[in-house]
């Protein structure tokens, strides 16, 4: 069942779109802007079936006809944009599954919803063309644009919206969720909030995601003895990492994440905050033997190293001087 008590966090948007349904004040279009995976498309589905909804309330019932057909994805007066090209929506999309289907009246409902996934892949002729539909909606017609980019989108299309920003969910409420809903296991709910950064669908992917369980346990390891490793031993790890080249990114947070819990707990000696509490004597180890410049230095190689890689500096090279500038601090 989705109502809008189902979104975490979100308050002021949650509010926003309430009032507007409440005090019958809602907008021809609203663009509804947050990061991948923040639950963009989860927020609009629960605002349509709530404005098509028979009980007319400001919750969706989700036991009325249209509450019913929403929920199976077949209410005709929600129709969600599909487009061919993954990278981009064409003007072809937007002419004949919006434009010309538009001025049609609803066929059930008293609105007609239009939900554009993925606004920010519209091409300039795509957003030109439907400004032209923003400029003289009909009086039944929502269209809700949802993006992760609202530059993307021309400043003629942002003053005809409502913009809406998501914002990072509170690390509590998605370590709650985590726990509550998808039973998981109290440090690894750490973990996955750490690297999720109050973006709930995140978190949601890394606590289910195998590949990130295995890429955190090849970094941990080699975090852990990288210390006592002689040099073919960090070249054969370095063949390892070349595994997770494409979740590299995640490779070297866990990394960070390792380091930063090494910098608090050589400041502070207090294990409650750590990220990796379970592996405490290793990080104990790791803070006797490093000092605080040194720990700052690998901070700063990890960063260069992602800004090497994102240049497409040899993949290989780019380990081996973060590795060694590792086990030198």
């Amino acid at each position: 069942m989705a109502k809008f008590t189902d979104i975490i966090g979100q308050e002021q948007l949650k509010e926003h779109l309430q009032n507007a349904i409440k005090a019958n004040k809602v907008s021809h279009a609203y663009i509804i802007n947050g990061e991948r995976c923040a639950g963009k498309e989860f927020i609009a589905g629960i605002f349509a079936m709530a404005l098509q909804c028979e009980k007319d309330g400001v919750e969706p019932c989700g036991e009325c006809h249209s509450c019913r057909q929403a929920l199976s994805g077949n209410q005709p007066d929600i129709i969600r944009l599909v487009h061919e090209k993954p990278n981009t929506i064409g003007v072809e999309d937007i002419r004949t599954q919006i434009n010309n289907d538009i001025g049609i009246k609803p066929y059930s409902s008293p609105r007609k919803i239009y939900i554009i996934n993925e606004g920010e892949k519209m091409t300039t002729a795509a957003q030109n063309a439907i400004l032209k539909t923003l400029e003289e909606p009909p009086a039944y017609a929502v269209i809700l644009i949802l993006t992760t980019n609202v530059n993307a989108l021309l400043p003629t299309i942002l003053s005809r919206c409502v913009v809406l920003n998501m914002k990072p969910v509170e690390d509590r409420l998605v370590k709650k969720y985590l726990m509550e809903e998808m039973q998981i296991p109290d440090y690894k709910a750490d973990i996955c909030v750490a690297f999720a950064r109050g973006n709930i669908g995140k978190a949601r992917l890394l606590a289910s995601s195998e590949e990130f369980e295995n890429i955190r346990e090849d970094a941990v390891t080699l975090m852990k003895y990288i210390g006592e490793m002689e040099l073919h031993e960090i070249i054969a790890a370095i063949k390892k990492i070349n595994e997770y080249k494409l979740e590299i990114n995640d490779y070297l947070d866990i990394i960070s994440v390792w380091y930063r819990d090494v910098l608090l707990f050589k400041a502070t000696k207090d294990v409650n905050h750590l990220i990796f509490k379970e592996e405490i004597q290793y990080i104990k180890k790791a803070a006797g033997k490093s000092d605080y410049e040194g720990i700052e230095k690998i901070l700063e190689a990890l960063e260069k190293a992602k800004s090497r890689l994102n240049a497409n500096v040899n993949f290989d090279l780019t380990m081996e001087l973060l590795l060694m500038t590792i086990k030198e601090n």
